[in-house]
């Protein structure tokens, strides 16, 4: 998946999901395009890429091979 994202010298550029990962990581945004949001998301505001959590459901990407 390509990601707009905008630098924190207000540049803006196309990149990857892995790419993000590090320019995140190493804190050289300001921020990015999220898709299933429709809009920008500041790197300095709340949660940016969670780690995952607790869920007790069924794991629906388990697959059966029958």
């Amino acid at each position: 998946m390509i990601l707009h994202v905008q630098y924190r010298d207000f540049k803006y550029d196309f990149v990857n999901a892995r790419t993000l990962d590090r320019l995140l990581a190493d804190k050289s945004l300001h921020r990015f395009r999220r898709p299933s949001e429709k809009g920008w998301v500041s790197v300095y505001r709340g949660p940016i890429r969670g780690k995952g959590g607790n869920y007790s459901g069924p794991d629906r990407r388990q697959t059966t091979i029958l």
